[in-house]
């Protein structure tokens, strides 16, 4: 036999009852100040542990040794999935948010003759164009230079 250890009172020892007869149906076991004793087939025992009416773990007794099993709750399970979804589309934001532009300038090298070559750049944007519609059409320039 196993020792149930309680942690509200002494241990308890499930009783050994006698079989049975074959065509009567098992009657419940015994309850103990924490739960009923579940015996199992074998050598194992369950002891369900409850706190204000709701279950929160269970005792195993099996092999020579109890063990502890919590009860997860399904609102706890909930609430967890929220909160990890929460900092994953936080995280993504902020990666979304603080991700790095490409510079605007390639690399910066010396040409021949000492000009200064600017390797993947793109050509600078063309200003806008206050001409009428008839001297863009003809290509026509401005006589004096605008300052």
């Amino acid at each position: 036999m196993t020792a149930i250890f309680n942690p509200t009172g002494p241990a308890v020892t499930p009783l050994p009852r006698p079989a049975p007869p074959p065509a009567a149906t098992p009657a419940p076991a015994p309850a103990g100040p924490v739960g009923p004793v579940l015996e199992l087939p074998g050598d194992a025992a369950l002891v369900p542990v409850n706190r204000d009416g709701r279950p929160v773990g269970v005792f195993v007794a099996a092999g020579g040794r109890v063990r502890y099993r919590r009860v997860v709750e399904p609102d706890q399970l909930v609430a967890a999935a929220t909160g990890a979804f929460a900092v994953a589309a936080l995280t993504a934001a902020v990666a979304v948010w603080s991700r790095r532009r490409p510079p605007s300038v390639g690399a910066v090298t010396m040409g021949p003759g000492g000009w200064v070559s600017l390797r993947g750049v793109p050509a600078p944007r063309l200003r806008p164009d206050h001409r009428p519609w008839w001297a863009r059409l003809l290509r026509a320039r401005r006589l004096v230079v605008d300052r």
